[in-house]
């Protein structure tokens, strides 16, 4: 099975820029629609247009706001440089929100896109998170 990342943005453009130049992504297909495909990450991810304040599905008392906004669904990505990643992703608009910070197993930081979403950066040091496998 196959997972695709679908993710609302309302400036195309700086989004492919985003997800490219700033992660090192690359662009797939582009539809006639308002959809670009991005390749590189373990799977692709579809960046779909979508004005601010449209309904996400019609039955829907929410519209779509790209300010910052939380979600229980975040996409981490693994870098090989975390602070290096910081530094250009917030060239690219990025906001970092949570400093890079050590952990057992590596490095993370914290941050959101250009278009409110969050997202993490790691950097695995030794055996990643094997480094925290309980053993049961």
């Amino acid at each position: 099975m196959e997972v695709r990342i679908c993710i609302d943005v309302d400036d195309m453009e700086r989004a492919v820029a985003f997800y490219t130049q700033g992660l090192g992504l690359r662009v797939g297909r582009r539809f006639k629609t308002d959809f670009v495909e991005i390749l590189g990450a373990g799977s692709p991810i579809d960046l779909l247009f979508n004005a601010p304040g449209t309904k996400p599905v019609s039955s829907s008392e929410s519209v779509r706001n790209y300010q910052r906004h939380w979600t229980p669904v975040h996409l981490d990505f693994v870098v090989e440089d975390i602070e290096a990643a910081v530094t250009r992703l917030q060239r690219y608009g990025a906001v970092l929100e949570m400093p890079v910070a050590d952990r057992a197993w590596g490095r993370i930081a914290g941050l959101a896109d250009p278009f409110g979403h969050g997202l993490d950066l790691l950097e695995f040091r030794g055996r990643g998170y094997d480094e925290i496998v309980d053993p049961r």
